[in-house]
């Protein structure tokens, strides 16, 4: 019935084309077009005013939107302008910035333990900091992961051999040729161990948790390439690149917790210094460091994976 009255409106349709005589239509019949012809044009008056509202509605959302936009912004930059205003002028001294450079160089030694005072003050004096920095990088991989990660779920159409034949064609494997085998088997040991070094001698010389974890995040990256995914699947899948990521921050999270609790109370943490120069020491530094390292190399090998292939490994 609302098919040919659509019709009928737009003059694609001729009620009386089949009719001799416009007298034999009954009245009735007349009457009944005349209530449909107008109550489609009322439920049509109707629909505009709707949909008119709900723009004018709209227009009216991304005003006041922009305007507290705009405020915002203003508000920020006034508050930037007024922090730059109250920093000391180019070339005068700082008194508190000296405060703190010369606590760090005088008593960083003996308070944290760490020959490299730059060890001490990262994940020591600015831990917190530190733990921020981790925590961004495990929610960058969870972001992309939940953006590129290809799964039958994510796969439309219908077809689960799409799945696996877009997983086939989303990378070019290298790993059979034999010169990237063969250098991947000497350099990939050995770019480890390196890794190793630098992040267990973080506390003593220049290293700690962000470059071995770098360093180890490389490796990572150079043994997929030269062995295959499926090769790293089998030792390091999605559900252990997950559980050392969490557990590193975790244990960051107590650790450091256990530290700011006892300190702002100004209770003894009781956890050794050791002797400065050792692997073990430094208190908390080594282990946040191995913390931190994980953290690093995981996300970095996360990336990697899910850019080229869509997953991160084996379930």
């Amino acid at each position: 019935m609302k098919e040919w009255i659509r019709k009928w409106l737009n003059g694609d349709l001729d009620l009386l084309e089949n009719v001799t005589d416009a007298a034999e239509v009954p009245d009735s019949t007349r009457e009944e077009l005349k209530e449909q012809k107008k109550e489609f044009r009322q439920r049509l008056y109707e629909k505009t005013n709707t949909d008119a509202a709900i723009q004018a509605e709209r227009k009216s959302f991304y005003a006041i939107y922009r305007g507290i936009a705009v405020i915002s912004c203003v508000v920020l930059i006034g508050v930037l302008l007024f922090t730059v205003a109250n920093m000391p002028r180019y070339g005068v001294e700082n008194p508190r910035t000296v405060e703190v450079v010369k606590r760090y160089v005088e008593k960083g030694l003996q308070e944290t333990g760490a020959v490299n005072i730059v060890a001490g003050m990262i994940l020591d004096y600015r831990a917190f900091d530190t733990l921020g920095e981790s925590h961004v990088l495990f929610t960058a991989l969870v972001c992309v992961m939940i953006l590129l990660r290809l799964d039958k779920k994510t796969i439309r159409g219908g077809h689960l051999d799409d799945y696996y034949l877009v997983k086939q064609d989303t990378y070019f494997d290298v790993s059979k040729d034999s010169i990237i085998r063969l250098v991947g088997t000497v350099l990939v040991p050995c770019i480890i161990l390196f890794g190793f070094y630098v992040l267990l001698n973080g506390q003593n010389g220049p290293g700690g948790g962000f470059s071995g974890g770098a360093i180890m995040g490389a490796a990572l990256i150079m043994f997929s390439t030269a062995f295959g995914f499926d090769t790293v699947d089998r030792v390091f899948t999605r559900k252990m690149l997950m559980i050392t990521s969490f557990v590193s921050l975790a244990f960051y999270s107590f650790a450091k917790g256990y530290v700011f609790f006892t300190g702002a109370n100004g209770l003894e943490n009781h956890i050794p210094k050791g002797t400065p120069g050792a692997i073990l020491s430094g208190g908390l530094i080594l282990p946040l460091d191995i913390a931190v390292g994980l953290v690093v190399a995981c996300t970095m090998f996360g990336f990697y994976s899910l850019f080229k292939r869509g997953s991160i490994g084996g379930d």
